[in-house]
């Protein structure tokens, strides 16, 4: 069974979590063999609420066969560890796109959108689990489920590691293959509720070894990574695209964890406007370009679509922006076209 769509709040904006519809959809349909533990709206078997606290979704799927179906861009309710245990698979982040081979891990953090499958997933068994450690910014400090046996100065240079270092894929050793591996063979094996106790200890042998494939490696820090300016980076790309939203300053604040200060101040050093007027600029770029794309879609209508709470508000600020109504603009351009 699967929930549907859950909806959770979170610092003044709504999320939508992960569906994966077209992984239940090829589970549902026998086209690849699916094991998991999951909360939200992951496939698999439900968790109860007081086993394995923060974990999202632990589990595998075995494709025997090439796919017709891939994960198109997605974030995750936590930090992702994937492991590749045969076959290949596309993975893509907006940094770069990557070929995963057999024995390769991936990392992804929770303001990272990735996809997998170029367009579709390979012949493969793919292991996950996916640990909320309550951030959704790169600036927030993480926090880690009660029950991770680590020493309070192994977490944090654990956290230190995964927070300052963002290289998405790195290979695996036999530790941390056999962990995956054992994993695997739980999920199988057991139910949540009598597998919980060796599953914690599976996740905590898991991170110990990550942290010493780190600590043997080459491993370079990038404080910047922590910055707050860098959440604020990363927002204002997500604005391109969430701008109808019903932002405010306040909840666009909240959602980046920052003061409303400090959020300004952040805000005006890369854009050299105030996020509102930013905001604005971002709707009526949208407005005008759908004014000239769909002539025949009414004019309030498109300036709803584009965020404007009202017909009037949507002719007043395009009017001030361009010296004429949204329908002279159309007809202008049109004519001129």
């Amino acid at each position: 069974m699967i929930e549907n769509n859950p909806i959770y709040r979170e610092k003044g904006q709504e999320y939508h979590s992960d569906t994966c519809t077209p992984l239940l959809q090829a589970w549902n349909t026998g086209k690849i063999e699916l094991n998991a533990w999951a909360r939200l709206n992951y496939p698999g078997m439900r968790l109860a609420e007081n086993v394995l606290p923060g974990v999202a979704s632990i589990g595998f799927w075995n494709a025997h066969q090439e796919q017709d179906w891939g994960l198109d861009w997605h974030r995750n309710e936590g930090i992702e560890l994937s492991f590749l245990e045969t076959g290949s698979l596309a993975f893509e982040l907006r940094e770069g796109k990557y070929m995963l081979a057999a024995d390769e891990f991936t990392i992804t953090r929770p303001w990272q959108p990735h996809k997998l499958g170029n367009p579709h997933i390979s012949v493969g068994k793919l292991y996950w689990i996916i640990l909320d450690v309550n951030v959704r910014q790169p600036h927030q400090e993480w926090q880690w489920p009660s029950w991770i046996m680590l020493t309070k100065s192994d977490m944090e240079e654990l956290s230190k590691m995964l927070r300052q270092n963002e290289n998405p894929v790195w290979n695996a050793n036999a530790e941390i293959r056999r962990c995956f591996q054992r994993i695997g063979k739980l999920l199988v094996s057991s139910d949540s509720e009598r597998g919980e106790s060796w599953m914690l200890i599976y996740i905590n042998e898991l991170l110990m070894h990550l942290l010493t494939l780190f600590r043997l490696g080459s491993f370079s820090y990038n404080e910047s990574l922590t910055d707050s300016s860098r959440t604020m980076e990363l927002f204002i790309n997500d604005l391109h695209t969430t701008y109808s939203q019903l932002w405010t300053l306040e909840s666009m604040a909240e959602h980046c964890g920052l003061g409303v200060t400090r959020f300004v101040h952040y805000f005006k050093l890369y854009t050299n406007k105030t996020p509102m007027n930013y905001l604005l600029y971002l709707r009526l770029k949208r407005a005008s370009e759908q004014l000239l794309n769909h002539p025949d879609q009414n004019v309030n209508k498109i300036g709803y679509e584009c965020g404007f709470s009202s017909g009037q508000y949507f002719s007043t600020a395009f009017r001030k922006q361009f010296g004429v109504s949204p329908a002279a603009f159309r007809q202008k351009l049109l004519a001129a076209g």
